[in-house]
């Protein structure tokens, strides 16, 4: 049937649904238009010596950076978006590089966990690591009111 068919009512209810969906989506993406000033203080030096366990230092920075962002509790069974990011730092804990492993289903998530990355830097520097420098790679698990936790401090999912 062509909508021209269809009664004025059935026609409204469709627009309404459709303008409602579209406020919905642009909602969810104003979450992640921008990422806050870090809160964290002077990194640390990390005493572990794998890259597993500095991993777990990593993320403790990165929480500390944005408590703000951090979801509290079991995540929720339907996640906004769940990214994998690999990241190498130096001596120092500065960012040398990121590279996004897995791609979030939701396109505005990447660049906002990447910028938080960033801003977070430096982290604890990875000194009783080999060669003083460290690659680790973390998923993220963020809903969608914008926050979020890491694999590997995460208090799971309901």
């Amino acid at each position: 049937m062509k909508t021209s068919q269809l009664p004025q009512t059935t026609r409204w209810l469709r627009r309404l649904t459709l303008a409602a969906a579209l406020l919905a989506a642009q909602g969810a993406m104003a979450q992640f238009s921008m990422v806050p000033a870090p809160l964290c203080a002077q990194p640390v030096v990390s005493t572990h010596e794998a890259e597993l366990a500095y991993r777990v230092d990593a993320a403790r920075h990165l929480y500390a950076c944005f408590p703000m962002r951090v979801y509290r509790g079991m995540l929720p069974p339907l996640l906004y978006g769940v990214m994998m990011v690999e990241t190498e730092l130096d001596a120092a804990g500065n960012v040398l590089h990121i590279a996004v492993v897995r791609k979030p289903a939701a396109d505005e998530v990447a660049p906002w966990v990447l910028a938080m990355i960033r801003r977070a830097a430096p982290f604890p520097m990875p000194a009783r690591l080999p060669g003083g420098t460290v690659r680790f790679t973390e998923t993220f698990f963020v809903d969608k009111s914008g926050l979020f936790q890491v694999h590997s401090i995460t208090e799971g999912q309901r």
